[in-house]
């Protein structure tokens, strides 16, 4: 970076979150915080499913020396303070051993039905003091975003009812990623029906105790525990960055389906994790290829290295352990952006969409097929949003938005110059 260090902040601290269910130590939320110090405008950013705040490093960076006056802060959910983390501060041998060795602090379901009553409600009041301690009083500005379901939460905060005061009053703008609500998951081939029945058996099933989901975990091939997926990732990512031409440690330990019969380097092992070209599009990168001898050779639109920067942590780290089936449920029942029999019955205050007065920056990447677009045009029509800002790539992956280089990166080009546009908000 060429900006002076004294203008210049990089933390992750915690911000007190909403008194809800659980212990005293898991009211908080943690937030990486980097650019100028003295900004006079915070970009808020939230993560997609399983998105943790290291996944905005690169992208908060970038964003940040391309401005005067801002500040990027990623928020991690509450959830995350579940995750033991621990020995990822210790170095990847240890942190291998500690973690495949089965030593970590597995999360016990039965031990955490508190986590069933996480749902929105809890997380959009977490956000709202993330928001407020963002704007300082009122010194700085607000603009707040997200990837994936991110973009879905950012709109449902500016909807939201706050005890009589509107979301979107906080905000001086808002910015959707690859995600959003009406029909923005469908050219994916996310369709999404909730009869009321079904809610209430599967809020019936989070209070009896599924709590948690596996589905990341699952879907990658890489375990069934709701975290096996974020661990191997981490894992791969701190031997790719500490010997990434070294054999491969965890080569022999990966489960079945990642193994290969040829050999492979810490970093080749951790391109194949991500590669577009076998990993599933929703966590996949265009950053290169292996190479016959098992090596990874940079290329494409993202350099890998970003990607394990961001994995490999120690905190953030890029993955949520524990996603909570209760905000899923909820924002599945959100879908529609609009009051009715299924919203009230799971206490969602979404009454103030129609009003939303901020602009609206949208991206879609080649995930959506146009659909995160179209769903913004509807949310623009139907409210008082002033102006939408919409910008397509279909050479970029879902991750690709976040890691691209900015040369290659159309989603860090757009986003920049919408944030350099936005007026001051009258207060």
């Amino acid at each position: 970076m060429a900006q002076d260090q004294q203008d210049w902040i990089e933390t992750y601290e915690y911000v007190q979150g909403v008194q809800a269910a659980g212990p005293a130590g898991l009211q908080q939320v943690g937030v990486l915080k980097i650019g100028r110090r003295d900004a006079r405008r915070v970009l808020v950013l939230l993560g997609g499913r399983e998105g943790g705040a290291g996944v905005f490093r690169h992208t908060a960076r970038t964003l940040a020396a391309d401005a005067d006056d801002l500040q990027v802060w990623a928020v991690d959910r509450r959830e995350q303070n579940l995750a033991d983390l621990s020995a990822f501060a210790d170095g990847p041998e240890q942190a291998t051993e500690y973690y495949l060795g089965g030593h970590y602090q597995v999360q016990d379901p039965a031990q955490s039905l508190f986590a069933a009553q996480w749902g929105l409600e809890v997380l959009l009041e977490d956000v709202r003091r993330v928001v407020q301690e963002a704007a300082d009083g009122g010194r700085r500005d607000v603009v707040l975003g997200g990837v994936s379901v991110g973009g879905s939460e950012a709109l449902l905060y500016a909807a939201w009812d706050f005890d009589g005061t509107p979301g979107y009053r906080d905000l001086a703008g808002l910015a959707v990623v690859d995600g959003g609500v009406h029909n923005a998951y469908s050219g994916a081939g996310m369709e999404f029906d909730l009869p009321l029945e079904a809610a209430k058996g599967w809020l019936a099933a989070i209070e009896a105790g599924a709590v948690f989901e596996d589905f990341t975990s699952t879907t990658t091939g890489l375990g069934a525990q709701p975290e096996s997926a974020a661990v191997w990732f981490q894992l791969a990512a701190q031997h790719a960055l500490a010997d990434p031409d070294g054999p491969a440690a965890l080569a022999d330990r990966l489960p079945e389906g990642f193994r290969t019969e040829g050999k492979l380097t810490n970093a080749g092992l951790f391109g194949r994790l991500v590669d577009a070209a076998h990993a599933h599009p929703s966590y996949s990168v265009h950053a290169g290829h292996l190479d016959d001898s098992g090596a990874w050779t940079d290329g494409g639109h993202t350099r890998l290295r970003t990607v394990a920067e961001a994995f490999a942590g120690p905190r953030p780290g890029a993955w949520t352990w524990y996603t909570l089936s209760r905000v899923m449920l909820d924002l599945v029942a959100a879908i529609d952006f609009e009051e009715n029999e299924l919203t009230r019955l799971l206490g969602l205050r979404l009454a103030h969409g129609g009003a939303i007065d901020v602009p609206l920056y949208t991206f879609q990447s080649g995930l959506t097929n146009g659909t995160t677009g179209q769903a913004a045009a509807t949310v623009t029509a139907a409210s008082r949003i002033p102006e939408l800002s919409l910008h397509s790539d279909a050479a970029l992956t879902h991750q690709d938005i976040v890691y691209a280089q900015r040369e290659d990166n159309r989603f860090l080009q757009t986003l920049s110059q919408f944030l350099r546009g936005l007026p001051r908000r009258d207060r």
